[in-house]
């Protein structure tokens, strides 16, 4: 049981980088970049905006990050950690 939450876990943790479509200010097409986790970079953020756009290559409209804490409880203690959250807007050239 325990090998098999770990696994879980380690899956969840160092999953890819996700993008969905969204509208940008100007009424175009853009895609919402998320590489947010302690397993991941900005390298996969970049990588995922690749993959979309392709040859074409893209700009990219915003971006950022932000590094806070978590902490939770039960009756057997408290357990802290620290999250990353990092995400970038990007358009794809014509």
């Amino acid at each position: 049981m325990k090998t098999l939450c770990l696994i879980a876990f380690c899956g969840i943790v160092a999953g890819c980088a996700s993008s969905r479509e969204t509208f940008l200010p100007d009424g175009g097409k853009g895609h919402s970049i998320n590489c947010s986790g302690m397993a991941q970079n900005w390298g996969m953020c970049y990588e995922k905006a690749g993959e979309i756009c392709g040859a074409k290559g893209y700009d990219v409209i915003a971006g950022g990050s932000d590094q806070g804490t978590i902490v939770s409880g039960n009756q057997y203690g408290l357990y802290g950690g620290s999250v990353m959250n990092r995400s970038m807007l990007i358009k794809c050239k014509e």
